[in-house]
């Protein structure tokens, strides 16, 4: 028997890529858009920065690219520590102005300006150690029973509750929404029983609804400030249940992000034209951007490209052969999925604004680098995988070579 030679092309998934190369140059396109209206004077140095953190990205995932499960796996505890070190540094190196008008400390500030935001890199340790706590605990059990999955929902809790803490410190609800998007796909692939999973959802759904209900009211609006609920989050509930009831205040961006989309009609009005004024379309309502220039057919094509995008990473998880892989495959499919999700869902008026920025088109180097990051570690599955042993007629294929099993990591 002897190895297929895999040659570098066949080694790497161009279908994943194009979609993330589109919607990096149609972030360059919104973002331009956006900044020349809103910020004419500083257009140059946006768009100079977005195209380097770009290209910074683009470095940093073709190196993740060529790291194999036995790297990763190796160094995964040591990446997680160092971002909860990184974590902590926003909670004194902040900036006063920031945190008046995002009401969180999630940005570290030194030198006059905002220079990243951690936790974008957090989750990807995050979902490493995640991957590796659920694979390390399944290699070791014979016969699976419920109190064993009770025990792995613990060692995953362990595994989160750090970074959940540091969030709450930060107040950084929308991050923190995006972590438990992240845990609650690793634990449905994970194999945890229903009668286990089933249970929380429903307290969950009840839970929200009931934080819904009592904003409806003054006296539950007092109780939820007197459990630790800030103003802000209580006023963006508000926005999302009746965004034109406050459309000259509290409910500002939310009405003009539906006047903006909604006016683009069918084909948009057009290439650089910002009539309506829509605060922080640069970042978290860049979606409104999209709708008013390009309108409901542009709007449509860029969540085509998410949805090629999310097929392309669920199919490479599918296809992987190690367990290392597929669980890290689903943490990063799970947080671009919602970050997506709740991005345009919140700019369509569908979710309440979190501030989530949208994958590879919002301003922002950390959340950029991340994602690509992510992309590079999607990659790195096909790109690393063992190639098939054939007879000496290749088209005799007879096994597939278990290098990489997880068992031997």
């Amino acid at each position: 028997m002897k190895k297929q030679k895999l040659t570098f092309d066949s080694r790497i998934d161009y279908a994943l890529i194009l979609p993330a190369f589109l919607l990096n140059l149609i972030g360059l396109l919104v973002l331009y858009i956006a900044t020349s209206h809103d910020y004419p004077t500083r257009v140059a140095k946006v768009m100079t920065q977005q195209i380097t953190w770009g290209i910074a990205g683009v470095v940093v995932a073709l190196v993740v690219m060529h790291f194999d499960a036995k790297m990763l796996w190796k160094f995964t505890p040591i990446l997680y520590g160092l971002g909860i070190v990184l974590m902590i540094l926003p909670l004194k190196f902040y900036d006063p102005l920031t945190v008046s008008l995002t009401g969180a400390k999630n940005w570290v500030y030194l030198g006059g300006s905002n220079l990243f935001q951690p936790s974008e890199f957090m989750k990807i340790s995050y979902i490493l150690l995640m991957a590796r706590v659920v694979v390390s605990f399944q290699n070791r059990l014979k016969n699976r029973l419920l109190k064993d999955d009770l025990l792995l929902i613990l060692y995953m809790f362990l595994v989160t509750l750090p970074v959940m803490g540091l969030l709450a410190a930060q107040k950084d609800f929308g991050t923190a929404l995006v972590f438990m998007a992240i845990f609650s796909g690793i634990v449905i692939v994970s194999g945890i029983s229903w009668r286990l999973i089933l249970p929380v959802v429903v307290v969950v759904a009840l839970l929200g609804g009931g934080i819904i209900f009592l904003t409806t009211f003054d006296a539950g609006r007092d109780f939820l400030r007197s459990v630790g609920m800030d103003n802000y989050q209580i006023l963006r509930i508000d926005a999302w249940r009746d965004p034109f009831a406050n459309a000259q205040g509290s409910t500002y961006q939310q009405a003009q992000g539906l006047l903006a989309i909604g006016t683009g009609g069918l084909f948009g009005k057009g290439f650089n034209i910002a009539n309506i004024s829509v605060p922080v379309r640069e970042s978290d309502m860049i979606f409104t951007v999209i709708g008013e220039n390009f309108g409901f057919l542009g709007s449509a094509f860029v969540i085509l490209l998410y949805f090629i995008l999310i097929y392309r990473m669920i199919r490479v998880t599918i296809r992987a052969n190690n367990q290392f892989y597929i669980y890290v495959s689903t943490g990063i499919t799970m947080m671009i999925l919602f970050h997506v999700f709740e991005n345009i869902g919140a700019n369509i008026g569908v979710l309440p604004l979190t501030g989530i920025p949208l994958p590879f088109i919002s301003q922002g180097g950390s959340s950029l680098i991340g994602n690509l990051i992510g992309i590079g570690l999607v990659l790195s599955m096909k790109y690393n995988q063992e190639p098939k042993f054939t007879q000496e007629h290749p088209k005799k294929q007879v096994m597939r070579s278990s290098r990489y099993s997880t068992k031997k990591l």
